[in-house]
């Protein structure tokens, strides 16, 4: 545990049933709602608030295959959270592989974020409630992501990107703006009519081909 979270002024800044192992380095002026977790060797930067059931520094989804079982793998990287970053309840953020997963200075997070390891999110982004980001992903800065997005490991987001709610993000963002999937609310009838639509696409599209050929 580290030194300045022993120091009197700091003790009423840490709520009750939190947990600090071993190694844990945690900057000025942070609050740590009841029952937050920070697992071995993360580090917390200055003026960081971290909301209750929120764990920091658990392993990764690491698992290799063999064919018949899966293998754990080590995680023995870190989390590294910069200054100014507020997290709300209930996320997880997971240690690094090899590394540091990084949060950079002034992001937000609502409650139920998932952020997995080796993520890097870039300063100033913000993100609502049911994110999910996958391994190894980068996310620049001052991002807005929408609640329930789901966003694919490896791939890359650059800054000033905007992504509506329940969007699945499954490659690489390298353009700023605003992004969206899947159907706004409707009728379910209609939106039947719409599926049903959409699955004679490909068929339609090879009809026009056929014709387009005729007509050369």
């Amino acid at each position: 545990m580290a030194n300045d979270v022993l120091r009197p002024e700091a003790l009423d800044r840490i709520g009750a049933g939190v947990v600090l192992g071993d190694d844990v380095t945690i900057g000025d002026d942070v609050v740590l709602h009841p029952n937050v977790t920070v697992l071995e060797r993360c580090l917390i930067g200055n003026r960081v608030i971290i909301h209750s059931g929120t764990v920091i520094g658990s392993d990764g989804f690491g698992f290799a295959p063999d064919g018949k079982t899966y293998h754990k793998q080590p995680h023995t990287g870190i989390v590294r959270i910069a200054d100014d970053v507020e997290i709300g309840a209930n996320n997880t953020v997971d240690r690094a592989t090899f590394g540091e997963t990084r949060i950079g200075c002034g992001v937000k997070t609502d409650n139920l974020v998932q952020i997995a390891h080796n993520v890097h999110i870039g300063d100033h982004t913000a993100m609502a409630a049911g994110v999910g980001i996958a391994g190894s992903t980068h996310i620049g800065s001052r991002c807005l992501i929408a609640g329930m997005v789901g966003i694919a490991g490896h791939i890359e987001i650059v800054d000033n990107v905007t992504i509506l709610g329940k969007c699945m993000v499954s490659k690489s963002l390298t353009k700023p703006g605003a992004y969206a999937s899947m159907f706004p609310v409707e009728e379910a009838r209609t939106w039947s009519r719409r599926v049903a639509s959409l699955r004679r696409l490909d068929k339609l599209q090879s009809r026009v081909s056929a014709l387009e050929k005729k007509d050369k």
